[in-house]
């Protein structure tokens, strides 16, 4: 751990505090400004993408448009150790971003960290230990100009965040992959009662999560609603899923249709997990997934966002809102070299 150097990251943090106060939100925009922002996720996987990460970051501080940074989670592969030494060489990597970083936990690193060549840890355990590193201050984001956000907090689920910006309320979500961590830990052949008992919370505080977004979009006359979350919940390239394999996302689909069906504006779905830049509206007319996910009328107002990440993470997403909030535009900007 070459690159952990506490008494960097505690300066980091005293620099960070003293710009809190210049910012409220992630995004300083007035309402009637345009804006843009960076989507990132899948990053950094392995020891090549991990010594490489932070050049990736100088590259997004020096995006003078950038306002704020979302990570749609996975800080490490699915093959790799879930020590409590990476979780700081990620902290500190994450302090180095200049601008307000918002972080959505991934399954990388808790969901299946119960793999031997993991650790092997207890998953519980890792998202207690993720909370305490990356969440200590709940309500403020990451980052050195740290900014004010709706957190759950109160659920035990600081993660899960919200800010409005010139238009468009923004939410982060904790939805994670492995049938939004149903999938049997080694050793089992389901999943326990203290697994359940956690993805049972988590569920009902991100259905929640959701529904407050929409509303205070309606209660504020906001033109879009971004969610950002790590799960794929409708991979393009899966054309016969498998319920066993989904049937952990259903409720949370399920909030989604019914939320956008009752708004009036745009929808924006962010997602990473599964690596490869795609956007569509996954459920459509003619989409498999409406059938799969029992939604009877299509959505037109959905969009999914893909995010490249793994092996393929070798750019970040530019995303600039029109100065109504009424339109969300995008183009990948590749990494350069170190």
């Amino acid at each position: 751990m070459k690159r952990l150097n506490l008494a960097r990251v505690g300066a980091l943090a005293v620099a960070g505090m003293l710009s809190v106060a210049a910012l409220s939100t992630p995004a300083a925009a007035s309402q009637n400004d345009g804006y843009t922002f960076a989507v990132i996720g899948d990053i950094p996987y392995g020891d090549a993408a991990l010594a490489q990460f932070p050049a990736n970051i100088a590259q997004i501080n020096a995006d003078r448009d950038v306002q704020w940074v979302n990570h749609l989670g996975d800080i490490k592969s699915g093959s790799t150790v879930c020590s409590d030494d990476y979780f700081q060489l990620i902290k500190q990597d994450f302090d180095q971003f200049k601008d307000p970083l918002v972080y959505t936990i991934g399954d990388n690193e808790w969901t299946d960290c119960h793999r031997p060549n993991n650790g092997p840890y207890n998953p519980l355990d890792r998202l207690t230990k993720l909370r305490q590193v990356f969440f200590a201050q709940p309500g403020r984001t990451l980052g050195q100009r740290s900014a004010h956000v709706d957190s759950q907090a109160d659920w035990g689920i600081p993660e899960n965040v919200r800010w409005s910006a010139a238009g468009v309320e923004f939410a982060a979500v904790h939805i994670v992959g492995s049938n939004n961590s149903l999938a049997p830990w080694t050793g089992n052949t389901s999943a326990t009662p203290e697994q359940t008992a956690e993805v049972l919370n988590r569920t009902a505080a991100a259905i929640q999560h959701i529904h407050d977004a929409f509303a205070e979009a309606r209660r504020t006359h906001q033109r879009s609603v971004v969610l950002l979350t790590q799960a794929d919940m409708f991979d393009p390239t899966v054309p016969n899923p498998s319920w066993a394999n989904y049937y952990g996302f259903q409720p949370i689909v399920a909030a989604i249709v019914r939320e956008s069906a009752a708004f009036g504006g745009q929808v924006y779905l962010f997602n990473g997990d599964s690596h490869v830049f795609n956007a569509d509206h996954p459920l459509a007319a003619g989409s498999s997934w409406l059938a799969f996910y029992g939604v009877s009328q299509p959505l037109t107002n959905l969009t999914r966002i893909t995010v490249d990440g793994s092996n393929n993470a070798n750019d970040y997403l530019r995303v600039t809102v029109d100065h109504h909030g009424q339109q969300l535009s995008w183009t990948k900007v590749p990494f350069t070299a170190a």
